[in-house]
């Protein structure tokens, strides 16, 4: 029979000492005070949420509120939708992040992989103060530029490059944080092979930051939906669809609601109501939507 030694013996766990009844009521008053700080954030949210689903959900249950235009609907009838005014959200977003993804992607490797001297320092300089301007401001920037001084007409375009301003910091912001996540050792062993920086950037580092890239892109998709100041200043309302993003009045969902909101009829109400519930709910949508391709592609991994 083989003599066990004290090497043989599994080690036992030490066990902690036992934790003094202050600390206990000072750990227990901390949780409550934590808790009670997420309930007093949670109370607003929640009562928007309410007020706005239980005012607004008997007009999108409403027959052709999704497929429906307001052309020829007159301000106290119960009749027409918004289609025209989510094409127009979803028109003017999706031109504004067709410009500001790539510029933001390309000015995000640059800080990460190659910025370094004065140039890099007056690039960050200028998404910080871009990430806090104004949306009434980046509005008033384009049409000084774009309309006043080139002269081209106001148009759902003309919206769409102030929504540029206000979606490349968060573009530029959400992936340069993913790139900075990326290992050295990947890029040191891709070097090590004699791979070069520009073809590991595109092969191994974007590849592996793809994930959180995408998710910030529709994150900030879903930030600028919502603003209401570049369709006042840069675009009139339309109560039917336009097809022409260069020229013409243009609906969006949050110019609807400004629209309507001068309506003193039950109708126009009920329109506002609905139209605020509507665009929750495709913020929302892009919301579920970005947690849901960042798991994809992380598990496929």
């Amino acid at each position: 029979m083989m003599a066990t030694t004290t090497f043989d013996r599994p080690i036992k766990a030490p066990a902690f000492r036992h934790v003094s009844r202050s600390r206990r009521v000072r750990n227990n008053i901390a949780t409550a005070v934590m808790w009670l700080c997420f309930g007093i954030a949670m109370v607003p949210l929640g009562w928007v949420v309410i007020l706005v689903v239980s005012k607004g959900f008997h007009a999108i249950t409403r027959n052709g509120w999704w497929t429906n235009s307001q052309k020829g609907v007159l301000p106290e009838q119960y009749a027409g939708g918004v289609y025209h005014a989510i094409y127009g959200t979803i028109v003017q977003s999706g031109v504004a992040a067709v410009i500001a993804v790539p510029l933001g992607i390309m000015a995000a490797i640059y800080l990460v992989e190659y910025g370094r001297g004065r140039l890099a320092r007056t690039t960050t300089f200028m998404v910080d103060i871009l990430a806090g301007v104004p949306s009434i401001v980046a509005a008033m920037f384009i049409f000084a530029f774009w309309i006043a001084t080139f002269g081209f007409p106001q148009s759902a375009f003309a919206v769409s490059l102030s929504l540029v301003l206000l979606m490349l910091p968060v573009v530029v912001r959400s992936t340069e944080e993913m790139l900075k996540l990326v290992p050295d050792e990947l890029r040191e062993a891709s070097y090590a092979l004699g791979i070069p920086k520009w073809k590991t950037i595109l092969r191994i580092v974007v590849p592996t930051a793809l994930p959180g890239m995408i998710s910030g892109m529709l994150l900030a998709l879903a930030r600028i939906m919502g603003e209401t100041a570049p369709v006042l200043v840069l675009v009139g309302y339309s109560r039917s669809i336009n097809f022409d993003v260069f020229n013409g009045n243009m609906a969006s969902l949050p110019l609807l609601i400004y629209q309507e909101l001068a309506n003193p009829e039950p109708a126009g109400r009920m329109r506002v109501w609905g139209a605020s519930l509507t665009l929750i709910l495709i913020i929302a949508l892009l919301y579920v939507g970005a947690a849901v391709v960042n798991k994809l592609l992380t598990r496929n991994r």
